[in-house]
């Protein structure tokens, strides 16, 4: 483990290191320091994958099933979003908040065991689990973004409202776009969320006793999932002033979170 740790320590140096460039670009619209932020956060989004490949080849299963594992993956998930998000829409200030959520995630992880304090049995390594969780997280990387979009809107709304023509209202998507990019996210969110949870079910009918389903983050991810799917219906349906839906995408994301950190009192829901 030692061998690959210098890979971790330095992916969090340059991250660090992006996300500052990428605040610098934020209080002065700099474009040459964005293309320095951007460029270093290519340089962690590779170091990051050389990481994940390494514990995955150490580990011999797909690590994602310790806190660790989960935030490191749930990070990677989101710098690989920025990438994509950079590309396709050039919406400099979403890979910013983007990344400060990435960052942060990642900081937590330093402070938790890179293995298991017991080995991981067979019965955790199965397929269905492993795709249960790496499912929940990229449904959670859409829901950060949706967060962030819902919280430019709220943002952008506000400054509208006051008349704040200011250099950063200018470098914010139109409040349309911002309601439509939320919406698209929650979009892809909702159904990976959902095969997660069906995923998860079908694992523990096989391997768990009967009464798995009452468990504290089970019961919690079906009110989540529910949470977002009524969000995503009333978007649809257009019944629901789009500053209160914004308001209520926040409020979902603060449950999610709960959810994740929150809901582990179980013995196959607990990290170790």
């Amino acid at each position: 483990m030692a061998e690959v740790r210098w890979i971790y320590d330095l992916t969090i140096f340059l991250y660090a290191a992006s996300v500052l460039f990428y605040f610098n670009d934020f209080l002065q619209s700099n474009r040459k320091v964005n293309r320095m932020a951007f460029g270093l956060l290519v340089v962690v989004w590779a170091l990051q994958s050389a990481f994940f490949v390494s514990q995955t080849i150490m580990k011999t299963y797909f690590p994602v099933i310790t806190l660790f594992e989960t935030l490191f993956f749930y990070s990677w998930v989101l710098v690989s979003l920025s990438l994509a998000i950079h590309y396709f829409f050039r919406i400099d200030l979403l890979v910013f908040f983007t990344n400060i959520i990435g960052f942060v995630v990642l900081v937590m992880s330093m402070f938790l065991p890179e293995t298991p304090i017991v080995a991981v049995s067979s019965v955790l390594q199965s397929e269905l689990l492993l795709t249960h969780v790496t499912l929940a997280m990229f449904s959670y990387g859409a829901f950060s973004l949706s967060l962030i979009f819902s919280g430019m809107y709220l943002l952008q709304h506000k400054m509208l409202k006051e008349r704040r023509w200011t250099p950063l209202l200018r470098r914010l998507p139109s409040l349309d776009q911002l309601e439509s990019y939320a919406y698209r996210m929650n979009m892809l969110g909702v159904p990976m969320l959902l095969l997660s949870i069906v995923l998860g079910i079908i694992w523990a009918k096989m391997v768990l006793p009967d009464k798995f389903m009452l468990d504290a983050k089970v019961v919690l991810s079906l009110i989540v999932l529910a949470s977002y799917s009524f969000w995503v219906y009333k978007r649809y349906r257009d019944t629901m002033p789009i500053r209160k839906m914004q308001i209520w995408n926040i409020l979902a994301f603060a449950l999610l979170l709960i959810n994740f950190f929150g809901a582990n009192t179980s013995t196959f829901h607990s990290w170790w």
